[in-house]
Order: C-alpha cells, then sequence, then structure tokens
C-alpha cells in the first residue's frame, strides 16, 4: 500500500520533529539552570500550551473535513517550522512568560492539527479491514519515533550547553522534521487523502462555528466512540497528575543510581521506558482486540493503569517510577488505539476530522484541569501519596464509567 507507506513517513518525519521540539522546550524552560520551574509553573506551561488549541480544535476539524487534507499537511508542516524557528530564537535571547507560551502555543497548535488530519486521512490509504492493524502500526511506530526525537533533543542539549543558547539552538532542529513531513506529504495526488463528500454549510465561517457541535454530535451518535472517550477522559487525568509529580521528582527529589539518572536524563529515560510500552502495546492490540473483543480489552487496560499507578508509582523510587511509566503508558496506548479505531470505522469520513479535533480538544481539557488541580496542592519535591492514590482512584472510575456508557448499545 504505497498511499499508507508515504503517509507513514510523513508521520515519522513530523512525530521526530515534536520530539526534537518538547525535549528541547523542556529542558530550556523546566531544567535550565537559568530559568527557575515550580508546580504552578509547570501547569501554567500545561494550560497556555494546550487550552488555547483546544478552543480552536473543534473548528479545526471543520476545516479538516472541507479542505484537501493533502494541501493541509504540507502547509500547516511548513508553517509548523517557521514558528520553531521563532520560538528557538525566543529562548536564546531569554525571553520567557507570555512571548514564548504563546509561539510555543503555536507550534503545538499546529501539530496537533497535522496530527488530526494524518488520522483522518488513514482510512483513504488502508482498505477497512486493515484500518486496526494499520492504525496500530502507525501510532505505535510514531511514537517510538517521537521518543527517539526527544532522545535525539537530549543528546543535543548536552553537547550544546543547558543554558539558553543550547537549548535554541536544539529546540531549532525540529525544522528539519517539519520541512521533511511537507515535502513527503507534497507527493500525494490532490484529493487523494479526502475529505470525498462535504457535509457542511456553503459559507466557510458558518461551517468553521458548527465544529464543536458537528463533532459532539457524531461522536454521541457512536456509543463505541463515546464509551471510548470516557475512558480516556480517565487515563489522561491520571497521567496528567503523574505526569506533573514525575518532573517534580526528577528535578528536586531524586539522585542518581548507577545507569538510573535524574533530572532531563531521567525523564528522557522515562520517555524511553514509555516507548517501550508503547511498542508493546501496537504489537498486542490488534490480537487482544480479535481474541477478547474491544470492550474487555479496554477494561484490562484501565485494570493495569490502575495497579501500575498504586503498586509501582506509590513507592515514589526512580526504579519503580520508571516501571510505572512502562505499563502506564502501554496501558494507554492500548486505549487510544481502540477509541482511534472506534473512530476511524464508526464515524463517517465527512465528519471524521472533527471528532478527532474534538476528541484532542477534550482530552487536553481534561490533562490541564488535572495538572492544575494537583499543581495546587503537591509539594515542591512531588511527594504526595494523597495524588497518586485519587489517580489511580480515576482509572476505576473510568472502567466505571466506560461499563456505563457502552450499556446505551451492549451488542457492540
Amino acid at each position: 500500500m504505497p498511499g499508507f507507506r508515504r503517509l507513514l513517513f510523513t508521520r515519522f518525519a513530523a512525530q521526530w520533529s515534536d520530539g526534537v521540539f518538547r525535549a528541547g522546550l523542556a529542558g530550556a524552560v523546566l531544567f535550565n539552570p537559568e530559568r527557575g520551574a515550580d508546580p504552578l509553573t509547570i501547569a501554567g506551561g500545561f494550560a497556555v500550551l494546550l487550552l488555547p488549541y483546544s478552543v480552536i480544535g473543534p473548528f479545526a476539524g471543520a476545516l479538516l473535513d472541507r479542505w484537501d487534507r493533502r494541501r493541509v499537511l504540507v502547509l500547516a508542516n511548513l508553517l509548523r517550522g517557521v514558528a520553531v524557528i521563532a520560538t528557538a530564537a525566543a529562548v536564546g535571547f531569554g525571553l520567557a512568560g507570555p512571548v514564548l507560551f504563546v509561539l510555543a502555543l503555536l507550534v503545538e497548535g499546529i501539530s496537533r492539527f497535522v496530527g488530526s488530519g494524518m488520522s483522518a486521512s488513514l482510512p483513504h490509504v488502508v482498505r477497512p479491514e486493515m484500518i486496526v492493524a494499520g492504525n496500530a502500526f502507525a501510532a505505535t511506530l510514531g511514537a517510538m519515533v517521537a521518543v527517539v526525537g526527544g532522545g535525539c533533543a537530549i543528546g543535543l542539549r548536552a553537547v550544546l550547553g543547558p543554558g539558553n543558547a543550547g537549548s535554541a539552538w536544539t529546540t531549532s532542529v525540529a525544522i528539519l522534521g517539519s520541512a521533511l513531513a511537507a515535502l513527503i506529504a507534497a507527493r500525494f495526488a490532490r484529493g487523494k487523502l479526502g475529505p470525498d463528500l462535504v457535509d457542511e454549510p456553503s459559507d466557510a465561517l458558518l461551517a468553521v462555528a458548527h465544529g464543536l457541535a458537528d463533532g459532539g454530535r457524531a461522536a454521541l451518535a457512536a456509543p463505541t466512540v463515546t464509551a471510548g472517550f470516557v475512558a480516556l477522559f480517565a487515563h489522561r487525568a491520571s497521567y496528567g497528575i503523574s505526569l506533573l509529580l514525575t518532573v517534580l521528582l526528577m528535578r528536586f527529589s531524586f539522585h542518581d543510581a548507577g545507569p538510573l539518572k535524574s533530572g532531563l536524563p531521567g525523564l528522557g529515560q522515562m520517555a524511553a521506558m514509555g516507548g517501550a510500552g508503547i511498542l508493546l502495546a501496537g504489537f498486542l492490540t490488534p490480537r487482544l482486540v480479535q481474541r477478547f473483543g474491544r470492550h474487555p480489552v479496554v477494561f484490562g487496560s484501565l485494570l493495569l493503569a490502575a495497579l501500575a499507578q498504586a503498586g509501582l508509582g506509590l513507592p515514589m523510587l526512580l526504579p519503580t517510577v520508571l516501571l510505572a511509566s512502562f505499563f502506564i503508558t502501554a496501558a494507554g496506548q492500548v486505549l487510544k488505539l481502540c477509541v482511534d479505531s472506534a473512530v476511524q470505522s464508526d464515524i463517517g469520513d465527512e465528519a471524521r476530522g472533527r471528532v478527532f479535533a474534538l476528541y484532542d480538544t477534550l482530552f487536553n481539557i481534561t490533562q490541564v484541569a488535572a495538572v492544575a488541580a494537583a499543581a495546587a496542592i503537591t509539594p515542591l519535591d512531588g511527594h504526595s501519596i494523597p495524588l497518586l492514590l485519587a489517580a489511580t482512584a480515576i482509572y476505576l472510575l473510568g472502567g466505571l464509567g466506560y461499563f456505563l456508557a457502552i450499556r446505551r448499545n451492549p451488542g457492540i
């Protein structure tokens, strides 16, 4: 399937760029000796990066269901490259606060727009019976490539230095992936990636304004999608709490222990463990769904994540936190693959872009809300047993919510 292969390479280039940019920016803001960070600063960064795009996401979805997605992928990747350079320049000049966050927001917003476009395009390059396997393969390897990009940024930072100048050069390397993604996407024929049918008003502004409502109606009309959203809400909320605590532990509490590292290298090791979990999830998910069905797989993933959160997260030791990252990320990726396949299979092409954009929007809001709530009460060193217990309970509540959602149509 040459179309699938080309879309896959586009995804690889874009996600490598994402990994480089996010790790470079994390080093510049969170682990830069020339800057400071506390729980509220970290939570503010999440809010500024994710919430504004969460507001425009549904409208972006309407555009994905209206515009030629091939053209969107080309132009969006080029625009993202320009935004990467602007952000790197801001880091190099020592800018902080709203200026830096707005530039980073622009990069992240375009990245998510590109990601939604590639997900909505997938059914145009694979056969219907291959959607689940193709999505698992693309999402899994794409996530692994993003981890590799993050590792490249950490390595470059060690060579170029942890200060503003070194962080700026490291972050700027992300432009290479954006340029390559645009070049590969340009090789698709016009209209190849859809949409095949434009089911929107002729007035573009009116179509954009209806994005949120259209995506919501399409998702609610598909019980499998609604139930999957509930499960992923639980994962994103719990993961947001864990991520905040882990960043604080890595910076202020943990110390190097032989080959295990603290600080930004420690977050790199955590990302590598998460990448291994993603790889395992990509290999197992199609097989698990085929053997047990989607619902038992989702329930099992939520239970595994809850057990990892409590059993491995609560000791708050560097080795157990790394193991928790492996299991929680694997479980979360299984959930995501199940929900992605539900959207791709059960939502019509005329609304798929809006649903994916809504999907991204709601999960960003959920994660930011969880991080903000946790930041208001967590100590600076990240040691908070009540918050980790709350994160565990959220997974269990997610399982209950999923069960109630699928009862609308128990035959699915």
